[in-house]
């Protein structure tokens, strides 16, 4: 069994405030309200007239009933001064509550660390077959020297621009000189030399 915390005196001298407002507005409540029963009950005639005493019940039933609107309204605020006292005073709740949150955060944190390790291992499996794909491809040579995937790319788009050429009756002097060293560069990698032009 837990013991009992020992509150400073200001804090008990609140808490009893706290219970002696509670209790002495119940019991405004539970007073005026009977006094409102006794009110309604009719009694026999009296030296003040019927009229005078209707009305002098009807003005103590409208004090007695703002006094019950009274003590409920300090009861409301009652219970927002306890809230504000639980909320700045009971460090061990709030401390259990920020505990239990860290906790949970970090295990989610945990639960996305494997996921983004999970996924990096994917990821660098993925790339090494693609890299020894491509290296052992065509498409990673150039004169027997391994290119590298990026200046590979390049090369290739080069090729395709070379592909499109435009119409020899609209090439200017500049541009056919541009072809012709493109067209030498080309020369290697059809595999046909100087040497076999001059040999056949």
């Amino acid at each position: 069994m837990a013991t009992q915390r020992v509150l400073p005196q200001s804090k008990e001298s609140l808490l009893q405030n706290y219970n002696k407002r509670l209790k002495d507005d119940i019991k405004s409540i539970l007073d005026n309200f009977t006094e409102i029963i006794k009110t309604a009950k009719v009694e026999d005639e009296t030296q003040v007239s019927r009229a005078t005493q209707a009305e002098q019940d009807h003005y103590e039933m409208h004090v007695r009933a703002a006094n019950i609107v009274r003590a409920g309204e300090s009861l409301m605020k009652l219970v927002s001064d306890l809230k504000q006292f639980l909320i700045l005073n009971d460090f061990p709740s709030v401390n259990e509550a920020i505990s239990l949150r860290n906790q949970q955060l970090r295990t989610l944190q945990e639960e996305c660390d494997k996921k983004l390790i999970s996924l990096r291992d994917e990821i660098a499996i993925d790339l090494f077959e693609l890299e020894e794909e491509y290296y052992s491809s065509s498409c990673g040579q150039w004169d027997g020297v391994e290119l590298p995937l990026c200046e590979a790319f390049h090369q290739q788009a080069s090729w395709g621009s070379l592909a499109t050429t435009p119409d020899p009756s609209h090439i200017s002097a500049e541009d056919s000189e541009h072809f012709g060293t493109q067209e030498s560069m080309q020369r290697p990698l059809s595999g046909h030399g100087s040497s076999t032009s001059e040999q056949s």
